[in-house]
């Protein structure tokens, strides 16, 4: 168990020798181990990297200024470490050992035994800079004094120091035993013999450390707190619901948590504490904090710890939401919708045929209408090998697959769509080729029939303007690959008609997708919040303050991303990715959307991504 700190003098311990300077530790230059460390605050994030620290032998001192919460962190590591045992992943002398290692009080002159001091206290020049004075007063001169913070300056608590080259930045991500990223920061004056034992601890805590400079965020807090500012604005604005926003970033990029309930997660007195950091140095007005979050946070909705925030919680500290005001209306008050029985697909690339398949599936009679019979066949013998697949990996028997594939009907022409009841363009990418098959579709398809544009940038009002029935026309924008993606954004224009509207919310229903509602307006809720982050990552690698592997590494390991952004940029390739944030700064003249320079150059010079060979990194040739 846990024992009761008391005051006790600097005790003789071993020095630890500084290694010569290095990039990173060798084995000729490994510094000693960091045996002992005291973790002063032991709130969620302090408990839980004393839990990390105990179970990988060492010795850990916790301080705080409160005995409720010194107790609180006993009680939740005996409490996490019994889990452990019933799990079977550590056995009960281990687990008695592990709690032996911990000593916790309120004097921080029990940290005199330390060979390192991690502060996590609150995020405040103020009370970090007073800790570490005293801390100055108690340790060794050879003691490494490290801070937890993600959004003050490491440099301004540094220079405030006795010992600036010993003291730098350890950022544990929550929660620090299961997450594993460390961004080990070092300021100006932080010797590398200090980054260096650092470094070597966080690798002996089984955790993957990542080098960055000093900088509000780091990395990726500082791409991440960027996002969740805009998902933040993007709500107030009143653009989409927080459901929405929240899901479109779930099901279209494969994040554990929507923005929004992450905000609640993080607290959003941090989240702003964060981004007025940044908006200090960057002064990008991206960084400046959504109006929201100043107005929530004053009102002491901060998220799950007060048991409001963006949601309402069913306690302070729960993670269980419950209904409130802004909660929809279960199945929601849709207007009437128009049957829908045959869908034409126009397009007869990917995206065409995988909307295609989809539709098929789901039992609806297709027609897959491209420039000529030979690219409906092709388009529509694709779809045929996805099936197989489908049937080869036990997803499908081959009597659906076949019944799927009668359903669809190619043609070389959308005089073909004279009969469908709703369909959906899925061309390239360009206004004027989606505007002419727009005014051609008026000619074809009957009166009543629903036009639907997958576009993923271009103005929706643009293609219902082409149509002498632009209240008609909507926006349904699928994710690639189409048959495996959930998300469909619904997309009115100020002239779709209610009826329209509901006729694809009641679709999407049938083809076991789930629609967000958003306006007509650039990059939707997906795109508009995706590709300035990645947009921001380049700026990183541009400044010279990260590494493409560092940067990926950190929003995989920190930020629970299924990709890092360079590897997502190669992947949905480097020009369509320019392209997109082109329309974004144009539509929103904001100077922080401006493209960076380096992904222009790049797209200049034919490095597109995977599809060229060569993108942000280089790939072997198929």
């Amino acid at each position: 168990m846990a024992t009761p700190l008391s005051p006790q003098p600097s005790p003789e311990t071993p020095h630890i020798p500084s290694p010569s300077p290095s990039s990173s530790p060798s084995p000729s230059s490994t510094p000693a181990p960091l045996a002992t460390v005291a973790v002063v605050g032991l709130g969620t994030m302090g408990t839980g990297i004393a839990e990390v620290l105990i179970r990988a032998g060492r010795t850990v001192i916790g301080v705080d200024v409160s005995e409720a919460q010194a107790a609180r962190c006993v009680a939740a590591l005996e409490s996490a470490t019994a889990r452990a045992v019933r799990r079977g992943r550590i056995a009960e002398p281990e687990r008695a050992e592990a709690l032996a290692r911990l000593r916790t009080g309120t004097d921080l002159r029990a940290a005199a035994d330390a060979d390192l001091v991690i502060e996590v206290a609150p995020e405040s020049y103020e009370i970090k800079q007073r800790i570490f004075r005293e801390l100055d007063a108690i340790v060794r001169p050879d003691t490494i004094l490290a801070t937890g913070t993600n959004a003050l300056s490491v440099t301004r608590l540094a220079a405030d120091s006795a010992r600036p080259e010993r003291v730098l930045g350890v950022h544990f991500f929550n929660p620090a035993p299961a997450m594993k990223l460390v961004e080990v920061v070092s300021s100006v004056l932080t010797a590398p013999a200090a980054v260096d034992a650092v470094t070597c601890l966080a690798l002996d805590l089984g955790k993957e450390p990542v080098a960055v400079g000093d900088r509000p965020g780091f990395v990726a807090d500082g791409l991440l707190f960027g996002y969740l500012n805009q998902a933040a604005a993007m709500y107030e604005a009143k653009y989409a619901s927080r459901e929405d926003i929240d899901a479109a970033m779930k099901l279209g990029c494969g994040l554990p948590m929507g923005p929004l309930a992450l905000l609640d997660l993080i607290g959003i007195d941090t989240a702003r504490t964060v981004l007025d950091a940044m908006y200090t140095e960057s002064r990008d007005r991206l960084h400046a904090p959504a109006p929201i979050l100043k107005q929530l946070s004053e009102a002491g909705l901060t998220g799950r710890k007060a048991g409001r925030g963006f949601y309402t919680y069913e306690a302070p500290g729960g993670a269980t939401v419950v209904p409130d005001a802004q909660t929809p209306a279960t199945g929601g008050a849709w207007a009437v919708s128009r049957d829908v029985r045959a869908v034409g697909v126009a397009g007869s690339g990917t995206m065409a045929s995988g909307i295609a398949e989809v539709f098929a599936k789901a039992g609806y009679d297709v027609v897959l209408a491209a420039r000529s019979a030979e690219k409906a066949e092709a388009a529509r013998a694709r779809i045929g090998t996805s099936l197989a697949r489908s049937v080869d990996k036990g997803r499908m028997t081959a009597e659906t697959a076949a019944k799927t594939m009668d359903r669809i009907t190619p043609a070389g022409s959308y005089d073909a769509f004279v009969d469908v009841d709703l369909a959906v363009e899925a061309v390239a990418e360009d206004l004027d080729v989606k505007r002419r098959l727009f005014a051609t579709l008026d000619k074809v398809c009957k009166p009543g029939a629903v036009l639907a544009t997958t576009t993923s940038s271009l103005p929706v009002v643009a293609c219902a303007r082409a149509t002498s029935r632009p209240q008609d026309v909507i926006g349904m924008h699928f994710f690639n690959p189409a048959p495996a993606m959930k998300l469909v954004e619904v997309v009115r224009t100020v002239l779709t008609s209610d009826e329209v509207h509901a006729t694809v919310r009641e679709v999407c229903g049938t083809l076991r997708k789930h629609p967000v509602d958003c306006g007509d307006r650039a990059g939707f809720i997906v795109n508009a919040l995706l590709f300035p982050y990645l947009n921001n990552a380049i700026k990183m690698v541009q400044d010279h303050y990260a590494t493409l592997d560092d940067i990926d590494a950190a929003m995989r390991l920190g930020g629970g991303y299924p990709m890092g952004p360079f590897e997502l940029l190669d992947v949905v390739g480097l020009d369509v990715s320019l392209a997109i944030e082109k329309v974004l700064h144009r539509e929103f003249r904001e100077p922080g959307l401006a493209p960076a320079p380096l992904l222009e150059h790049l797209v200049a010079a034919g490095c597109l991504g995977r599809k060229t060979g060569r993108g942000f990194r280089e790939y072997a040739r198929r």
